[in-house]
């Protein structure tokens, strides 16, 4: 039985390793995704594609959407809006 559970868990771990190369095409999926999602939208607003600006266009509304989608950290610093609409770390009567 232990020696199950140990090929069991050895065999869990194992599982969730992962080669720089599925690494590498996982994220260029990703980036993949996200130039189909807002590559368009930075063209309407009048980037030329594939450039610079359009690919920094790209990167700063995928960062903003996540931003709304996800919410910010705190981690840094605790003033602003917290989680449940406080002040932060001053509260909210400042």
């Amino acid at each position: 039985m232990r020696q199950l559970l140990i090929v069991a868990a050895s065999a869990f771990l194992l599982a969730g390793c992962t080669t720089p190369q599925e690494r590498a095409a996982r994220k260029q999926a990703d980036m993949d995704r996200i130039v189909a999602e807002y590559g368009p939208a930075c063209v309407r607003l009048g980037y030329q594609a594939n450039s610079d600006p359009w690919r920094n266009c790209v990167l700063q509304l995928s960062t903003k959407d996540d931003i709304l989608r996800y919410g910010s950290s705190n981690f840094y610093g605790g003033f602003g809006r917290s989680h449940w609409g406080g002040g932060g770390m001053w509260g909210p009567a400042w």
